[in-house]
């Protein structure tokens, strides 16, 4: 048993126990350096009876090679590749170096991670224990934490010990375990046995229940290298201790110890090649060895701690380390050649500057591109002339911007645009830059930044031009900024296009419909949206921003489904969170409420493991909505008020927009009446779909309170909209408007036949109830009665339970009595996983196939089909294809 440590031995032995059951789970250790996590994980090592352990780490000198620690990890288990589904077996090949990579999203590295892991675990429970993560090159930890948040039901534990250090392994939504001081007690079982009376209060004070530091300042007060009343932090002080026990070394041997420490991969071969250009004897090392600094196993030098091997580090002077760089240079791989020759370097130099740039290309071609900005950052400090630093610099803040660090990239682009005057590379810095903003929630300054950088290429490259400013007008329009776009629009007109351009028709008609010109605004669309055929993904995804605002909703969900599709068999991760939302959102406005909260709340869930903020804040105010019309006020207020946060913060409207519907669509559906009306009536304006949709719960609060004056602005603009749009089902929710405005009977049972046309099973039940109150209240309850019904049961199918009960009430005041008892849903009872994979394995997926889908593995997928089976009352797959699953 650790000493002290007896409850946190205990939660690493409950995972265990979880794992041999076929349950898996993730541990991440914190805690200072001396704390005891790689003790604890050496324990989990030994009490993994029966199972199968992979051990890495993280090595501060491969910080910056891609995946580097991931292979390390991963090694034992690549004879096994063959069994992942192909794209993410070629994931791992590429980023491993051995086989080319082919436009893999890094994210898909971390799913074949956990799908050979989960491979691995087929035949007995599986241990996998990460030390020092917080040396993890940043494309590894990226991996094992999306690898980790998936951890369900596949027999492994992940222990990950790392440092409190603020940017520490990234662990956000995993399970973590803090190591405090040991009590009192257990410290002073910890003391050197030797150590005299007067020093014992004074170590454990110095040491404040840190097990390193208890044994080695004990160890150091004892043979007088301690001295009393130190002021340094603890991690220093323990640094001392172990430079005292060096300085005790030879010479050769101390000069040894430095280039170990300097080229911690601990590769005997090499740190005795380098010793051996330095003039340093190999038997050096012998000292050290029998001193206990340092063991020699399996050709790896390895030093007791950490801070040992900083010790000797930085015990070395500055013109010894640069020596012993230069020296490690000439023994080791290209790659970490350019690093050591850069470590060594005193000023600008061309050749390793090259070198780094070299590197930087080799680490963007194994997708990780944080160590490729790192790279081409300090190639363009080591630059001999400005230009070339600019250009690498520039480079430095695309390869950020890839790897998701949004601060980084701006910064980086600034940094460069102050060096060069090149309207090209400018131009290049404002799209970076601009990415960089609107992933921090800024898309004003997005659409500025761009429009700025489209300026001086205006003449000289009006195409390019012509994309940032196309671009710059969806930014605005997300920021609602009017005044922005129209300065899109004519920067864009003095390009001098031709009138039938793609991107000029877009940018046009957006400024024309945002400023409130639909007539001339709506026909530029259309065009747009008539002639625009974008094959690449990138170019699919920006089209779905014109379907929506043109209303084409079927368009939009077959856009976004198809787009889902494609992500997906590509492992195109990173992209999904966006294209998910599309989705989800189309599917909430056709009223597929069930397969919009699913959409949306795998969207959030990938969001959020892949560090994407930004569109987190639109998912949430969207499953606010759909909360609201369930009638769940606890969550719908949860999600919505993050909305709402986050948009008053960054200038997002469209996201205040959703959250704000959903707190409204919350009034209107316990009586608030009022409340709703003034929340829906502080919104900023707007002409298109995304804020006209929302004057139907406008003029339904305003007419209940008697006030139908206050929205016959909003309305007569919604109006014109759906009329220039054609759409049938904006056609029915205006003639419903009107129905309960004007007391029409022809309005309601216009928007009754225009539903026809256009299925919305939510806004048709809507309108079927509305027509019905309005029978009901004229005594003609015979022909109220069918309306209501309908309303009432398709309200029940949706889960639209406070419509439900309305309905309900309404038909007993209309002289039917509803079933006291809904009617028995089998699909209600699963979850939404659940409910995405019986709805692939009905159409004969294997596990395998949907475990690739859905970003699984397939052990998670066998247990979610365990626990559906019971739930929809059947025994196999072949039974559960004659479900009628997409009515679930």
């Amino acid at each position: 048993m650790l000493q002290g440590r007896a409850e946190e031995v205990r939660a690493v032995e409950a995972l265990l126990a979880e794992a041999r059951s076929g349950a898996g789970g993730v541990l991440v250790i914190r805690g200072e350096p001396g704390m005891g996590k790689s003790a604890l994980l050496d324990h989990a090592a030994r009490a993994a009876a029966g199972a199968g352990v992979l051990r890495g780490a993280g090595v501060e000198t491969e910080v910056e090679l891609p995946f580097a620690a991931l292979h390390l990890l991963l090694r034992p288990a690549l004879d096994r590749l063959d069994a992942l589904p192909a794209p993410q077996a070629a994931a791992l090949r590429g980023v491993f170096g051995l086989a080319p990579v082919a436009g893999t999203d890094r994210f898909l590295v971390g799913l074949a991670a956990l799908t050979l892991l989960s491979e691995l675990a087929e035949e007995r429970p599986l241990l996998v224990l990460v030390d020092d993560a917080q040396w993890l090159d940043r494309a590894s930890a990226e991996a094992l934490a999306f690898a980790s948040r998936r951890l369900r039901s596949e027999g492994v534990t992940l222990l990950i010990a790392a440092r409190d250090d603020r940017d520490a392994f990234p662990a956000t939504g995993l399970p973590e375990l803090r190591l405090g001081g040991l009590p009192r007690d257990d410290a002073e079982r910890l003391l050197s046995d030797g150590l005299p009376a007067h020093l014992r209060e004074q170590v454990l004070k110095e040491a404040d229940g840190n097990p390193l530091a208890l044994i080695e300042l004990s160890r150091a007060a004892c043979e007088g290298e301690w001295e009393l009343g130190g002021t340094l932090p603890l991690t220093h002080r323990l640094q001392e201790a172990f430079t005292g026990q060096i300085h005790r070394l030879p010479e050769p041997a101390r000069r040894l110890l430095a280039v170990a420490a300097a080229e911690d991969t601990g590769a005997l071969g090499t740190v005795l090649a380098a010793a051996g250009a330095l003039g340093i004897p190999a038997d050096a090392l012998e000292p050290a060895e029998r001193a206990g600094l340092v063991t020699v196993t399996g050709g790896v030098v390895r030093f007791r701690h950490p801070l040992l091997r900083s010790a000797a580090y930085q015990g070395a002077l500055s013109s010894q380390r640069r020596a012993i760089h230069r020296a490690l240079a000439g023994s080791v791989s290209a790659d970490r050649r350019a690093w050591h020759l850069a470590l060594a370097a005193t000023g600008p130099d061309e050749h390793i500057a090259g070198a780094l740039e070299r590197s930087a290309e080799q680490a963007g071609a194994r997708l990780g591109y944080a160590a490729m900005a790192t790279a081409y950052e300090r190639a363009a400090y080591l630059s001999t002339d400005q230009g070339r630093m600019a250009r690498r610099l520039a480079a430095a803040a695309g390869a950020a911007g890839e790897a998701g660090q949004s601060g980084r990239a701006a910064d980086l682009s600034e940094r460069a645009a102050q060096l060069t005057g090149d309207p090209v590379t400018l131009a290049r810095l404002a799209e970076i830059t601009s990415t960089a903003e609107l992933d921090r929630g800024s898309p004003r300054r997005a659409a500025s930044v761009l429009i700025d950088g489209a300026a001086p290429i205006a003449g000289t490259d009006p195409r390019s031009a012509a994309r940032m400013l196309a671009a710059a007008s969806r930014n605005a329009w997300v920021g609602g900024d009017t005044a922005l776009i129209a300065e899109a629009s004519r920067l864009l007109d003095r390009l001098g296009l031709p009138p039938e351009d793609g991107l000029a028709a877009l940018t046009r008609g957006l400024a024309h419909i945002h400023g409130g010109d639909l007539e001339s605004g709506y026909p530029l669309l259309d065009g747009f949206l008539r002639h625009a055929s974008p094959a690449d993904v990138e170019g699919q995804l920006t089209l779905t921003h014109p379907v929506f605002v043109a209303g084409r909703l079927d368009l939009a969900r077959d856009l976004s489904t198809s787009l889902a599709a494609r992500c997906r068999a590509e492992g195109r991760i990173r992209l999904l969170p966006f294209v998910l939302d599309q989705l989800a959102y189309s599917r909430l406005m056709t009223g597929r409420h069930r397969d919009a909260r699913d959409s949306a709340a795998e969207a959030l869930q990938i969001a959020l493991d892949t560090g994407q903020a930004h569109p987190t804040t639109g998912l949430r105010g969207m499953l606010a909505w759909l909360a609201a019309v369930e009638g769940d006020e606890e969550r719908c207020r949860a999600m919505a008020e993050e909305g709402v946060r986050f948009a008053l913060a960054r200038g997002s409207w469209p996201v205040d927009l959703l959250a704000t519907w959903a707190l409204a669509m919350l009034d209107l559906t316990q009586g608030r009446d009022q409340a709703a009306l003034d929340r829906l009536q502080m919104r900023p304006r707007g002409s298109s779909h995304f804020s006209l949709r929302v004057v139907v719960d406008e003029v339904e609060a305003a007419v209940r309170l008697g006030t139908p004056e206050r929205v016959l602005e909003p309305l007569a603009l919604f109006r014109r909209w759906a009329e220039l749009s054609g759409e049938a089902w904006a056609g029915a929710l205006v003639a419903r408007c009107h129905g309960l405005i004007h007391d029409s009977e022809e309005h309601f049972t216009r928007a009754l036949d225009l539903h026809r046309l256009a299925e919305q099973p939510y806004e048709q039940a809507r309108t079927h109830l509305a027509y019905g109150e309005w029978l009901r209240r004229r005594r003609r309850k015979a022909e109220a009665r069918p309306h209501l019904r309908h309303a009432r049961e398709s309200f029940e199918r949706l889960d639209a339970r406070p419509w439900a009960d309305r309905a309900a009430a309404e038909l007993r005041a209309a002289g039917e009595a509803p079933p006291t008892r809904r009617r028995a849903d089998r699909g209600a009872a699963l979850t939404a996983q659940e409910l995405q994979v019986v709805r692939l394995a009905a159409t004969g997926a294997t596990n395998r196939d949907i475990a690739a889908h859905l970003l699984l593995s397939p052990r998670t997928v066998g247990q979610h089909l365990y626990k559906a089976f019971p739930k929809l009352g059947v025994v196999s797959r072949t039974e559960l294809a004659r479900l009628e699953l997409d009515r679930l």
